[in-house]
């Protein structure tokens, strides 16, 4: 039987951005943000395991519609998953807290590299250690995406995987993919919600 993470029930987020929280997502995204390799997608598996699996703040299916925002709104998707989990979480105040906290690691992080980069870029060992990492960075970019993938229907997957190509191979900007998404699940719903209403309609006739 699978053994389930311990969740942390001493701090609750009660969407208003009360100190401990607040303190909470600071350190939670700190965290996240010093020891993460790979940029904003590695950092997703870890935001999740947070959020969902260790505190329960946030329930599966609202962090993938979060994740979906994230990824359509420009910016770095590490930059606005903080954004809408703090949002989600304890409000504006959250929002800050935990942006706050997954920037300033890669903030300093990326300032002393800056600053002694052209001392250390030619030796070996700073060579050596950017190779090994390669393969772990590669593999937290797919965790997520295989994440992403669970539940979803065989036309989806396939859906994503023929968008993945015409991107990759003809250099098809993204945002159409966005657009469309976007349109045909606006056109399905209101198809669903015309479809209901014209069923109620008939059975109340028959009545």
């Amino acid at each position: 039987m699978e053994k389930r993470p311990k969740r942390i029930h001493d701090i609750r987020p009660d969407g208003k951005g009360s100190p401990k929280v607040c303190l909470s997502l600071f350190t939670t995204f700190f965290k996240i943000g010093t020891f993460t390799f790979g940029g904003g997608f590695a950092m997703i598996p870890l935001i999740e395991r947070e959020m969902i699996d260790r505190r329960g703040w946030i329930e599966r299916g609202d962090f993938l519609e979060l994740l979906t925002l994230a990824q359509s709104a420009p910016g770095p998707i590490a930059l606005n998953a903080a954004v809408f989990v703090g949002y989600k979480t304890a409000g504006y105040r959250g929002a800050f807290s935990a942006v706050a906290g997954v920037v300033l690691p890669s903030f300093v992080i990326i300032l002393l590299i800056a600053i002694y980069f052209t001392d250390i870029r030619h030796n070996r060992y700073v060579e050596a250690a950017f190779k090994g990492m390669r393969p772990a960075v590669v593999a937290l970019i797919a965790a997520p995406l295989l994440n992403l993938a669970r539940g979803m229907s065989w036309w989806k997957i396939a859906l994503a995987a023929i968008a993945a190509v015409l991107v990759w191979q003809l250099g098809i900007s993204p945002i159409w993919f966005i657009a469309a998404g976007a349109a045909a699940g606006i056109v399905h719903t209101l198809y669903d919600r015309h479809g209901s209403a014209a069923g109620g309609t008939g059975k109340e006739n028959a009545q």
